[in-house]
């Protein structure tokens, strides 16, 4: 593995751990209602468990009501329990076919509570970035180690490194901020 190798390599797993902070954000709760949130939520289908989205269409009716549409008629009472036993604090209202999933308002200590969650994810996701870069500036050492780079390649090499490093944890930062800012707007 050459040098531009491992720093191709860290910066794709970088974008690779953001993306996953990204993902692991859209499931927080804040005051606004979001269809992602309903993401983890598992039903039983015939035996099996699947996702929500495999048995039924999730959409916003309004900035604080989600409807879940199901396209079996059968299936209404059992994502309407599912709903209801996920961790969530959500619940479901069944009008006919459609469920309806009122968002209800959080209290500030909840709303403190999310921004500390939030802040943990933001801190995880940094110590995973964090890791690929300890890991890339191994890689380096390896390479000069075996004689098949130079240190002056390595100080450059661990220099790009911690630039992406950088800009990687910087984006983490701004996302922090950007979901405590969403979770606390009232």
């Amino acid at each position: 593995m050459s040098l531009e190798d491992i720093k191709k390599t860290s910066q794709t797993k970088m974008d690779q751990s953001i993306a996953a902070f990204k993902n692991n954000l859209t499931k927080i709760r804040t005051g606004r209602a979001n269809p992602a949130i309903l993401d983890t939520i598992q039903v039983d289908y015939y035996g099996s468990m699947v996702p929500l989205s495999q048995v039924a269409n999730v959409s916003l009716i309004d900035s604080r009501t989600i409807s879940v549409q199901p396209w079996e008629k059968g299936m209404g009472a059992k994502i309407e329990k599912a709903i209801r036993e996920s961790d969530l604090g959500l619940n479901p209202a069944s009008m006919g076919d459609l469920i309806r999933v009122p968002m209800p308002p959080m209290s500030e200590e909840r709303r403190k509570e999310m921004t500390k969650l939030v802040r943990t994810e933001g801190e995880n996701a940094k110590i995973a970035v964090r890791n690929l870069r300890r890991d890339a500036n191994e890689s380096v050492k390896k390479l000069v180690k075996d004689k098949l780079a130079s240190e002056d390649e390595q100080k450059r090499s661990e220099a790009e490194v911690q630039k992406v490093t950088d800009k990687h944890i910087a984006e983490i930062d701004q996302l922090v901020a950007g979901k405590e800012q969403e979770i606390m707007a009232v």
